[in-house]
């Protein structure tokens, strides 16, 4: 009798967890993994990892008690059969971690998702994961901005650089005098 409570009580924990994940999250992801070895379950949560997302195979009826007063809650109607979840802060890590894995590995099959409140099917986590990441559109902003400046004080320099040459002209031809 005591050891259904401490299960219990490790599903209460793990529900909490999954709760908290998704309250903190942007994206979820939605997959099937049918047949993937531990050495691929591990490869797809070290990426996921590295790109700043994590992905949890979870039993579907406390995953959908997880969702439940999440912005994700629509998602329950697709937890069905060996379900793992990928979730990102940024929009687009998990869905971009899932799909490049799906490419690569046929068990592993995206089922759909969400951004926000916003529930997608499996071609709007692909159209998702094809959107650049959070840090690459930084990256093109910084360029956007610094190439600008750098001309703005090339442009400025110019004409001191210019007149300097010209003082720098006539003190010589003075002094030549």
């Amino acid at each position: 009798m005591e050891r259904t409570s401490v299960d219990r009580a490790a599903k209460e924990e793990l529900v909490a967890e999954l709760n908290a994940r998704f309250a903190a999250s942007t994206a979820v992801i939605v997959t099937h993994q049918k047949g993937l070895t531990v050495a691929e379950s591990q490869a797809l949560r070290g990426a996921a990892r590295k790109a700043g997302a994590s992905y949890k195979v979870t039993k579907n009826r406390l995953a959908k008690l997880a969702l439940k007063g999440t912005k994700f809650e629509g998602l329950a109607d697709l937890l069905t059969g060996p379900t793992a979840l990928a979730t990102s802060e940024d929009p687009v890590a998990a869905a971009k971690v899932c799909f490049e894995f799906a490419k690569k590995n046929e068990k592993l099959i995206i089922v759909g998702g969400a951004l926000g409140g916003q529930l997608l099917d499996a071609k709007g986590v692909e159209s998702l994961a094809n959107l650049p990441s959070l840090d690459e559109l930084r990256g093109k902003i910084v360029g956007l901005i610094q190439a600008p400046a750098t001309k703005v004080a090339g442009v400025l320099q110019a004409p001191a650089g210019q007149l300097a040459r010209v003082f720098s002209a006539y003190a010589t031809k003075n002094e030549a005098a």
